[in-house]
Parts: C-alpha cells; sequence; structure tokens
C-alpha cells in the first residue's frame, strides 16, 4: 500500500507539473520528477494529466516506438490524448497558426486522421477490412507535436507518453475522397518547412498502416477504462518522420493527388 501510495503521488506531481507548465506555456529545464520507465506507469501519469487539465479529448495521436525499444517495453506504439480546443479545421485550405512551447519542443508531422464512428461496441477488428468498417471520415493531417520539455523525445517514449504523448494540437485538413477504395499505404507524402522538402515517404513504411493505428488505439484505450463508444479521431502516425520546427515557420503536408495541409507555427501563450 506505501508503495502504491508513493507511486501515485508522484504520478500526481508529474502529472501537475507538465498541466501547469503547458496552462502557462513555460518551458520546463529538466523533467518535472522521476522518469518513467514502463509505459504503464507513464500512462498512469498521462491518465491523471487529462483528469487534472480537464479539457474535453476528441481524438487521439500515435506514435511509433522503434526497436529495439519496442521489445523492452513491450508495444511498437503509444498515444496521447488530442484536446478539442487544440484541433483547427483547414480544410477549406486555411494556414492556421499553431502554437508551440517555447524554450521545449516543437515539430510538424504529416498525418492520416481517420474517425472512428460513434457506436463502437469494444469489439477491435483484427484486419484493415475490419477496420474500415468502424470509420465514417478520413482527413489529411498536421499533427503538432510540441512540450514544455525539450527532452520528450530523446528521454525514451514513456517520457514522451507522460507528457500527452507530446501532442499539442491537430489540423484537419480536407477530406480523403474516396477512401474506402483507395489503399492509404500508396499514397506518396511529402512534409515541407518553408517550402522546402525535409521529409517524403508513404505509410506503407508505418507498420501495419493506418487501419492498424487504429486498431492499437482501440485497444491501448480500452485497457486503460476508458469510454471509446462516443466517435474519435485518431492521428495515425508521422508518415515523413517528426520534423522539428521553429517560431514562425510554416509547415505543409502533401499528399500526392489528394490534396494538402498548411499551417504556420507560433509562440504559445497562457490560457
Amino acid at each position: 500500500m506505501g508503495k502504491q501510495l508513493t507511486v501515485n503521488t508522484q504520478a500526481d506531481d508529474v502529472a501537475m507539473a507538465f498541466v501547469s507548465a503547458r496552462r502557462e506555456a513555460r518551458a520546463l529545464d529538466s523533467y518535472p520528477g522521476t522518469k518513467p520507465q514502463e509505459l504503464q506507469a507513464a500512462y498512469t501519469i498521462q491518465d491523471r494529466a487529462i483528469q487534472i487539465d480537464g479539457r474535453k479529448v476528441v481524438g487521439w495521436k500515435v506514435g511509433r516506438i522503434n526497436p529495439p525499444l519496442d521489445g523492452t517495453l513491450g508495444s511498437n506504439r503509444l498515444s496521447g490524448p488530442i484536446f478539442a480546443d487544440s484541433v483547427i479545421d483547414a480544410a477549406g485550405g486555411e494556414v492556421p497558426d499553431m502554437p508551440v512551447f517555447v524554450g521545449g519542443f516543437a515539430a510538424g508531422e504529416a498525418e492520416m486522421l481517420l474517425h472512428v464512428a460513434p457506436g463502437f461496441n469494444g469489439a477491435v477488428p483484427t484486419d484493415d477490412a475490419g477496420t474500415k468498417l468502424l470509420l465514417d471520415d478520413i482527413r489529411l493531417g498536421i499533427e503538432i507535436a510540441s512540450s514544455p520539455y525539450p527532452g520528450i523525445n530523446t528521454d525514451g517514449p514513456p517520457v514522451t507518453v507522460s507528457d500527452f504523448g507530446n501532442n499539442a494540437g491537430l489540423v484537419q485538413g480536407p477530406a480523403l475522397e474516396g477512401w474506402r477504395d483507395l489503399d492509404l499505404c500508396a499514397i506518396p507524402v511529402r512534409s515541407e518547412i518553408d517550402g522546402q522538402t525535409v521529409g517524403a515517404a508513404t505509410a506503407a513504411d508505418m507498420l501495419d498502416g493506418p487501419y492498424g493505428a487504429v486498431r492499437f488505439l482501440l485497444t491501448n484505450l480500452i485497457a486503460r477504462g476508458m469510454d471509446v463508444s462516443q466517435g474519435l479521431w485518431v492521428s495515425t502516425g508521422a508518415i515523413t518522420g517528426v520534423h522539428e520546427i521553429g517560431i514562425g515557420q510554416s509547415f505543409r503536408a502533401v499528399f500526392e493527388g489528394c490534396g494538402d495541409v498548411r499551417c504556420r507555427v507560433v509562440a504559445a501563450t497562457p490560457r
């Protein structure tokens, strides 16, 4: 009991420190507590931070855990919440300002955004065909990855998980027309910063692809006791990589033959 109380207290302290830093748009010079070494401990911090933060969660980001850490940690992906007030609709070609934490970490990522329709009953499909049946929309998108702590990525996946999976926002671009008949893994994707290409790839390089990310996320959330029946967005993973970006720079994600999404990065302010 004493050990469990200590663990919970530490999780609360770290969660509160991250939530406070994000609210105040204040960088953290060091990790605010003992760094989690396992994913379960990291998700305990994340879950507590979601409660403390109090904002509505409308989706989740999924990120990759690379070898050999995937074997050590027992998972090849991770997740983090996306809050309603951090989602910007840019389907009409708008170029929204997306805030990141000055002195922390900031990056842009080209991602496909898949929407699980309301009414999911908890039976996670085992293949892409079954996963498609759960969806009612796919958008082209950009995830803005940012944390007040600059070591959020370099310190390892459990640390990434502990601060909302390093998510700070989502830009929803145009709908992917005809997605039910498309091979998502065959679409060439390019990322640009200020007009310069910084990465190019397809989703075929992303483990079992965007649909696999949905299956991972639903399994992950159910195991954590989350209600997934109301519908949710899944930002399915960085297709061309995690591209660090600075204040004032612009990010563009190009999905060849399908459309593009743009945003500009600005300094976060207290909320």
